[in-house]
């Protein structure tokens, strides 16, 4: 792990790695807390929200929220979104789906290809950004408020 002022590089060499960084970061997410993730397809993005949902003590299924936009999962008494903006056409979509109603309440939000709802995505207090490098993933992390860099100190 590099870690400098307000990022983290991690290089997550598979699946068991991006479940560690889960185990390691999940105890520090508080709410509100807003993460934006990239990355190509196929860069690990649902797969990390699926480890750190896991981690957070989520019991069920963790279904990609591609198709349905969204996810929203409760656990321990936080709601917690799993946003999927992949299929956007225009940031319009997301004034139209309603997604801001998910963000009038205290909680974790996890936002997929955020760029696609352009200046209706709210911004993040952490990016992620993942991407594949000598057959693993570097996952670089940075911290954009108070609060990312309070979720950071793992």
């Amino acid at each position: 792990m590099d870690k400098q002022a307000d990022t983290l590089r991690i290089f997550l060499e598979n699946e068991a790695a991006a479940d560690a960084l889960a185990e390691r970061w999940a105890p520090h997410l508080q709410a509100p807390l807003t993460v934006w993730l990239g990355g190509d397809l196929g860069a690990g993005k649902t797969t990390l929200v699926r480890a750190l949902l896991r981690r957070l003590g989520h019991q069920g299924a963790v279904k990609s929220p591609t198709y349905a936009l969204v996810e929203s999962y409760r656990v321990g008494g936080t709601d917690i979104h799993h946003f999927d903006l992949y299929r956007f056409t225009s940031p319009e979509e997301w004034e139209d789906a309603g997604l801001d109603d998910l963000f009038e309440q205290p909680g974790l939000r996890f936002i997929e290809w955020p760029q696609n709802g352009g200046g209706f995505t709210p911004p993040p207090d952490v990016q992620v950004a993942l991407s594949v490098q000598d057959g693993g993933r570097l996952c670089t992390l940075t911290a954009l408020t108070d609060n990312g860099r309070q979720s950071l100190a793992i």
